[in-house]
């Protein structure tokens, strides 16, 4: 994965990274450029770098650093913009705090990886504008798009959201402000973060999270009225793991045990709903049943953590092979062989459907990020 990302993704000419990337290496140069990609590459390359103190990775992670704030650092009304040309700049300008939580994830991680300030500060920074401009105090939680100038839209007419919302806020900003404030919290033990994150934290088991079905409600209203009956597996086990890791930093014995608890539900409930008996975790359904067939490689990634984690807490041998099992289908169905990395998903057939090996949204986070969880 690593290697891949090292030899094809850097644009030489231009800088950053290319946003379109093929199976067969193809790269299309002028697809647009996602602050998403370059702020999960920062965090993969710095990760890999604290682990395996190759030079070759710290290199990547400043190429992706420098990256972040030369294209997609607003210098006017601050935080990331979601896109930009390989060129001319900003395509999508608005404030999408999804892409703010990956950029406060991969700047503490690359302070923790280099022991510098400056991207710490950066990381302090981006987090208190989104304090300042998507914390809903009245409700709590976070509002999850906004346009350059911080204005928040509440009318949008029939558009939905980047994260495919029709309210005003949705599990997978929360899901990710989750594990980026959590990291922030390792390396600045500030209290007003402390008390964001338990907030965070609270918010997503007890207004996001179904207590009885023990799915995470994928879209919300301001008030938290919920707004979808769509169950999307990957995000649920996703959650079961970093609720616990998030628990563990906050260092809150009474949150360990609670998250623990839930994260062995979830993994229940994802397991006898979720996994496909010829193996592989199954793109999402909603009461009625299964509605994608579709397996794509990020949740099976996050099996792989999600079933082990339960595992470590029971002691009960099925999570572990299901973890096993999930490795087992990313073996035989996701790597690449040839040209390295995986690929984007297979159909439930086991056939390879989409050409795309790197964009906006395909990237080595998931998938590195797995594989050292699994190997530590």
């Amino acid at each position: 994965i690593l290697k891949f990302s090292l030899e094809h993704t850097r644009d030489r000419e231009n800088g950053g990274f290319y946003g379109q990337i093929d199976n067969n290496l193809a790269i299309k140069r002028d697809a647009a450029r996602g602050a998403l990609l370059t702020s999960r590459i920062l965090w993969t390359f710095s990760a890999a770098f604290r682990r395996y103190k190759d030079p070759a990775y710290l290199e990547m992670a400043r190429w992706a650093y420098a990256d972040l704030f030369a294209r997609f650092w607003d210098q006017q009304y601050g935080g990331l913009y979601w896109s930009v040309s390989p060129k001319s700049g900003p395509l999508d300008d608005r404030k999408i705090i999804y892409v703010q939580a990956f950029g406060i994830y991969g700047l503490a991680e690359f302070h923790r990886a280099t022991g510098e300030r400056e991207p710490l500060d950066r990381a302090i920074e981006l987090y208190r504008l989104v304090e300042r401009h998507a914390h809903d105090h009245t409700n709590l939680g976070y509002f999850e798009e906004f346009t350059r100038d911080w204005k928040i839209s509440r009318d949008r007419g029939p558009r939905r959201s980047a994260m495919g919302s029709m309210g005003q806020k949705s599990q997978n900003v929360h899901l990710h402000m989750l594990e980026a404030y959590t990291n922030l919290l390792r390396v600045w033990p500030d209290q007003g973060l402390r008390t964001n994150l338990l907030e965070i934290a609270d918010v997503l088991r007890t207004r996001v999270l179904d207590p009885t079905t023990h799915h995470l409600r994928l879209f919300l209203d301001e008030d938290w009225t919920v707004r979808s009956d769509e169950i999307s597996f990957g995000h649920d086990i996703e959650f079961s793991w970093l609720l616990v890791e998030s628990a563990e930093v906050l260092g809150d014995k009474a949150l360990v045990r609670q998250a623990k608890a839930e994260a062995v539900k979830i993994a229940d409930a994802t397991l006898s709903e979720g996994v496909d008996p010829d193996g592989g975790v199954l793109g999402a359904a909603n009461p009625s049943g299964i509605t994608k067939f579709f397996k794509e490689w990020w949740p099976q990634a996050e099996a792989a953590v999600g079933f082990l984690n339960a595992y470590q807490i029971t002691g009960d041998k099925k999570y572990l092979q299901a973890s096993l099992h999930s490795w087992d289908f990313i073996t035989a169905h996701l790597i690449d062989r040839k040209n390295g990395e995986w690929f984007l998903g297979v159909s439930r057939d086991g056939k390879t459907t989409s050409p795309i090996k790197v964009s906006v949204w395909k990237c080595p986070y998931h998938n590195s990020r797995a594989c050292m969880e699994l190997i530590e």
